[in-house]
């Protein structure tokens, strides 16, 4: 696990430096989240010091919060976050928001559904393999980035 950690530190470091993202240029991002959940806080965290600046924003009840920005059941996690205009659901890796920004493809958004172990701040034990699922305004989904540990 710690391997994949330092894998997509590296991954951005380089994307920082080739110019391809610098800090300055990175939009803010605001993070929707039950007041209650650490693996959120987790996630902000590194998109923070990854050079993006986060408003957190606790809600008590998530399900509004998905249908205002039609995230599309299938793809539903613990938290939903939105950067220049795209919706980011559940725990993205920070290279995939990157890659999403450089190329803005004409989706809605991108995201991880459920809370896979070994993805972004839900590090742990026996990480498992996930996907990245982009998907469109009307609720049409195709996988975007595949990781395994």
């Amino acid at each position: 696990m710690r391997i994949r950690l330092i894998k997509a530190a590296l991954l951005t470091l380089l994307l920082l430096i080739s110019g391809r993202a610098a800090a300055e240029e990175l939009p803010s991002v605001k993070v929707y989240k039950s007041p209650t959940c650490s693996c959120c806080s987790r996630w902000a965290d590194q998109l923070s010091a990854s050079g993006f600046d986060v408003e957190t924003v606790n809600v008590p009840d998530m399900a509004p919060i998905k249908q205002q920005f039609r995230v599309p059941r299938q793809l539903g996690s613990c938290h939903t976050a939105i950067v220049d205009g795209y919706v980011i659901e559940g725990h993205v890796p920070i290279a995939d928001i990157l890659r999403l920004l450089r190329e803005r493809p004409d989706k809605k958004g991108i995201g991880v559904p459920g809370m896979p172990i070994g993805s972004p701040g839900m590090e742990g034990p026996d990480p498992q393999p996930f996907k990245v699922y982009a998907f469109d305004a009307q609720g049409s989904i195709e996988e975007f980035a595949s990781h395994s540990p």
